[in-house]
C-alpha cells in the first residue's frame, strides 16, 4: 500500500488495517518456518506496511491532541 492510500483512510479503519496486517504476517512467519512460503519478500513488504500504518496513526492522533 502507498502511504497516499492509508492516509485516506479513518482511524477506525486503519486500526483494523493494521490489525488485518499483523494476522496476515502472523501467518507468513508461520509457513516460511515451515518451509511453504514461497515468496519470501513478502514478509519485508508487510512489516513495512505495518510501519506505514503506525505512521500515520501517529500522525493522525498527534493532529487530533492539538
Amino acid at each position: 500500500m502507498k502511504a497516499s492510500e492509508i492516509r485516506e483512510l479513518s482511524m477506525d479503519e486503519l486500526v483494523a488495517k493494521g490489525n488485518e496486517l499483523r494476522g496476515e504476517a502472523f501467518n507468513v512467519r508461520i509457513k516460511r518456518s515451515t518451509g511453504q512460503l514461497e515468496n519470501t519478500a513478502k514478509a519485508k513488504l508487510l512489516r513495512r506496511d505495518i510501519a506505514r500504518v503506525e505512521t500515520v496513526l501517529r500522525e493522525k492522533n498527534r493532529e487530533a491532541t492539538k
